[in-house]
């Protein structure tokens, strides 16, 4: 939500979506569908996305899809008509590229920026919102989780105040998760050439002394795999069993 001078208002996250990957691992496996609209308890995981975003309170997102990917537009349209979800279609480079298209676009403010891979329960999504709001508005926010379904995790510490005290080492008590809450500072801050990665965007960004914080969710599945397609229609049956009244993905 913005006001008529293009800024967000402040009690409201801007949306984005990194939905531009070529989802190859989940191919190899034997899925058909491009990677956002691999189902999970058959709902595609574009759908998982914008759901979490809605019980999160998040402004409608800004979604980088590549070019071999107009269908997943097209789903999302049909599925959501009327919602003003926006879409880049943009065959990048990497993961890194993808992430700043999207948190270079305007309007101005805080943007939570999901990967579209980043399973996890509604009511964990929106517990990491409320809680990356309450961190100062300048801040990094990272969602981390200490379950581990990742063939190569980014690890991290956070210390007693829950600031992120190492990032990228070989072991830690949690990895990222997906979800990234970006101040309007740095999302206009310009990286040093040279970065291939998100994560070590993400590295700079903490050795340059940006502040940055950590907000736990229980667990996160990020869905590359065959194994984690089937890793997170376990829980969502788990879930489902252990409240049946509650609704999808509750």
């Amino acid at each position: 939500m913005t006001g008529g001078d293009g800024i967000a208002h402040a009690d409201r996250l801007l949306g984005g979506v990194i939905a531009a990957g070529e989802g190859s691992r989940l191919r190899r496996d034997g899925f058909a569908a491009h990677k956002p609209l691999v189902e999970i308890a058959g709902v595609p995981l574009i759908e998982r996305v914008l759901e979490n975003f809605d019980a999160g309170g998040v402004a409608p997102p800004l979604v980088i899809v590549n070019e071999d990917e107009r269908d997943c537009v097209e789903r999302v349209r049909a599925r959501f008509p009327g919602r003003p979800v926006e879409f880049i279609v943009k065959t990048t480079a990497s993961s890194l590229e993808s992430f700043r298209l999207v948190t270079a676009a305007p309007p101005r403010g805080r943007m939570l920026v999901s990967t579209v891979d980043a399973w996890c329960r509604a009511v964990d999504f929106a517990a990491f919102v409320e809680a990356a709001m309450r961190r100062p508005s300048d801040a990094v926010v990272l969602a981390v989780t200490p379950f581990v379904a990742d063939e190569k995790p980014l690890w991290v510490d956070l210390d007693g105040d829950g600031r992120v005290s190492t990032l990228g080492g070989a072991r830690g008590a949690f990895v990222t998760a997906g979800l990234y809450v970006v101040p309007e500072s740095v999302r206009r801050a310009t990286p040093p050439s040279g970065l291939g990665r998100l994560r070590e965007y993400l590295g700079w960004l903490h050795r340059s002394g940006h502040a940055m914080y950590g907000e736990v969710i229980p667990t996160v599945v990020d869905v590359d795999r065959a194994e984690d397609v089937a890793i997170a229609e376990a829980l969502e049956r788990d879930a489902a069993i252990a409240n049946p009244a509650g609704g999808r993905n509750r």
